[in-house]
C-alpha cells in the first residue's frame, strides 16, 4: 500500500466512514459502495472539498445475479491524478436515487439518461423532461434493462416540451433534425428578437441506436470492432479507451511496443481531424480557399492512414492488448506528417491574414472559463475557454508519461480560440509522433488479455480529439461484457454550444456550430 495516492489514504477520513467494501485498485482508485441516504453527502466532499469533478454515471442491471440495480459514480482529480468510483446499490423495484443535479450540472445530464434508459429515478431533480427517451417509445421501455422486451413503437402525436420564450417580436427559428449536408439528425430551435439569438434549445437522439445493449453478451477481443464504430472520426480514441478499460480489468500489461504505435495512431486521428475542421471553419467566414486546402490535406493525411493500418479511419489498428498493426518505414511516416504540417500551417496563415476572417472569428460564439466549467466541457472547446485539461497529461497511460508536449490553452472563449488551439495541437501532434516512432523499442505487438473477473468494473479514460473519452466496463461470470458505458466529450459539449450561441446572430450558428464541431452519434449512443 505505500503506493497508494496520498490523496486516496486520506479520503476515507474524510468522508467520515461512509463507505463499504473499499478497496484501492491501481493505486490511484479508491472504490467503495455507498448506500443511498449517504451519495449526497459522499459528492459534496468529492466535489467541492477534494475539487474532483463527476465524469461518468453508469447505472447497471444486477437484477439477476444480485437482485438489485447499481449506479456507478466516477470522480475524476486532473490536477493530481486519482480516482474516485462510488457504487449506490438500489432496490429491484422502484429504483430510485437522491439527485446531484443541484450539485453539479454535468450530473443532470447523466441522471436523466439513467432515468430514459434504465428507469432509475434520480429523486428531486430539476428538470423532469426525457432526454435520451425517444418520442415513440412506451412509458414502460427502458432499453438497457436486461427483460427489456422488443417495444411497440407508437407515435402518440405529443410534441417535444420545448421551453418556449415568448415577448414583443421574439421569434422562434426551428433548423433540422434534416439538414442539408450528410450528417446525423438534430434539432436546433432558436428564440431570436431581429437577428440577435437570446435562447437556443437542442434536441438530439434522433437516431439512438443501442450502442452499450450492443456490447452485452460480446466477447471483449470481438466488441472492439463496436468500440470502433461509435463515432466514426473517433475510431482510435473510442477502440483505445474500450481496449485500455478491458485491459485495467483484466490486468493486461500492453508491450511497450505496442504503447508507441498506439500514440502513433491516436495522434494521427487528431491530425486529419484538426486539419479539416480548420479549413470548415474558416470556409464558414466565405473564405472558400481554406476549406479546399483543408480538405487537400486531410487526403494526403487519410492516404497515410491508409498506408499504417490499411483503412483510412484507421480501423482495425487497436486490439484489446496493444496493436494490430506494424509502423514498418517510420522515417518515411514521419516525413509525411511533416510535410502535411508544413502546408497546413501555410494554409493558416494566408487565413490567419484576412481581415475578413479575423473579423469573423474575434469575439463570436463566446464560452466564458467559467461557463465551460459548469457545464464540465472537454478538449478542445475547453482549452479555448482557459480550462487548462488534457487527459494525455492529467492521467497518463504509458508512454504518454515519458513523451515531451505542450497543452495549448487559450482563453478568450470565442472561435477564434477554439480554431488556434486546433493549429496548435497539430503541431503538438507531429511532435508526438516523432518521438513515439524515434524511440520505438523492439517487443511484440500485443499481449495475451485474461479474462475480466466476474462484477469488477474498470474503467480507461483516452483524450480524443474532440476530449476525454471515458469507457466503464464490467464482465458477467463467463467473461462475456455485462454492462459498457461510454462518455463521449460531445454528451457535455453539447450544451454548452447554446450557451455560446446566446448574444451571436443567426447567421452566425453554423460558424459556431462547426468550432465546436460535436459528434451526434457519439452522443446518441
Amino acid at each position: 500500500m505505500n503506493d497508494v495516492h496520498p490523496s486516496i489514504a486520506s479520503l476515507a477520513d474524510r468522508l467520515g466512514g461512509r463507505g463499504t467494501d473499499v478497496r484501492v485498485a491501481r493505486s490511484r482508485e479508491w472504490h467503495a459502495t455507498v448506500a443511498p441516504a449517504d451519495l449526497v453527502g459522499v459528492a459534496g466532499v468529492l466535489l467541492r472539498d477534494c475539487g474532483t469533478a463527476l465524469i461518468l454515471v453508469a447505472a447497471e442491471d444486477a437484477r439477476a445475479d444480485a437482485g438489485m440495480f447499481r449506479v456507478h459514480y466516477l470522480f475524476a482529480h486532473h490536477q493530481d491524478d486519482w480516482f474516485a468510483h462510488v457504487t449506490v446499490p438500489l432496490a429491484g423495484d422502484n429504483p430510485e436515487v437522491p439527485s446531484l443535479a443541484m450539485q453539479h450540472y454535468p450530473a443532470s445530464r447523466f441522471e436523466r439518461e439513467m432515468r430514459d434508459l434504465m428507469g432509475i429515478v434520480p429523486a428531486g431533480h430539476p428538470d423532469p423532461r426525457p432526454l435520451a427517451r425517444h418520442g415513440f417509445w412506451p412509458e414502460d421501455y427502458f432499453p438497457l434493462r436486461k427483460d427489456a422486451p422488443p417495444p411497440d413503437f407508437r407515435d402518440d402525436g405529443q410534441p417535444f416540451p420545448f421551453g418556449e420564450v415568448g415577448g414583443e417580436g421574439v421569434y422562434e427559428i426551428p433548423v433540422g433534425p434534416v439538414h442539408a449536408g450528410i450528417i446525423e439528425p438534430g434539432h436546433f430551435r432558436f428564440s431570436a428578437v431581429g437577428e440577435t439569438i437570446i435562447d437556443v434549445k437542442q434536441r438530439l437522439y434522433f437516431t439512438h441506436k443501442g450502442t452499450e445493449k450492443l456490447f452485452e453478451g460480446q466477447r471483449p477481443a470481438d466488441a472492439v470492432r463496436l468500440a470502433e464504430r461509435v463515432s466514426g472520426d473517433s475510431t482510435v480514441g473510442h477502440a483505445l479507451a474500450f481496449c485500455q478499460a478491458v485491459e485495467s480489468a483484466s490486468g493486461t500489461v500492453v508491450p511497450p511496443h505496442a504503447q508507441n504505435i498506439r500514440v502513433v495512431l491516436l495522434e494521427l486521428e487528431r491530425l486529419y481531424n484538426h486539419v479539416a475542421d480548420f479549413g470548415m471553419i474558416v470556409s464558414d467566414t466565405g473564405f472558400a480557399l481554406a476549406h479546399a486546402h483543408g480538405y487537400r490535406i486531410r487526403e494526403r493525411l487519410l492516404r497515410l492512414n491508409h498506408r499504417v493500418t490499411g483503412s483510412r479511419l484507421l480501423r482495425g489498428g487497436i486490439v484489446a492488448g496493444g496493436v494490430a498493426c506494424e509502423v514498418t518505414d517510420g522515417a518515411a511516416v514521419r516525413a509525411e506528417v511533416d510535410g502535411a504540417v508544413r502546408d497546413f500551417l501555410e494554409v493558416v496563415d494566408l487565413c490567419l491574414a484576412n481581415s475578413l476572417v479575423a473579423d469573423r472569428l474575434e469575439q463570436t460564439g463566446v464560452l466564458p472559463a467559467q461557463t465551460a466549467r459548469d457545464h464540465g466541457v472537454r478538449g478542445f472547446v475547453a482549452r479555448a475557454s482557459g480550462l487548462d485539461v488534457d487527459a494525455r497529461r492529467d492521467h497518463p497511460r504509458p508512454p504518454y508519461d515519458r513523451l515531451q508536449f505542450e497543452v495549448p490553452v487559450f482563453d478568450a472563449g470565442d472561435v477564434r480560440a477554439r480554431a488556434m488551439v486546433r493549429v496548435e495541437e497539430v503541431q503538438q501532434s507531429a511532435r508526438l509522433i516523432a518521438q513515439a516512432i524515434d524511440g520505438l523499442p523492439a517487443g511484440p505487438l500485443a499481449a495475451d488479455v485474461p479474462p475480466i473477473p466476474a462484477f469488477t468494473p474498470a474503467f480507461a479514460i483516452v483524450e480524443g480529439w474532440r476530449g476525454a473519452i471515458v469507457h466503464w466496463v464490467s464482465a458477467g461470470r463467463d467473461g462475456r461484457l455485462h454492462r459498457v458505458k461510454i462518455v463521449d466529450p460531445s454528451f457535455l459539449n453539447w450544451p454548452a454550444l447554446s450557451r455560446a450561441l446566446v448574444d451571436n446572430i443567426v447567421p452566425d450558428f453554423p460558424l459556431c456550430n462547426k468550432s465546436f464541431n460535436q459528434s451526434y452519434s457519439g452522443n446518441d449512443l
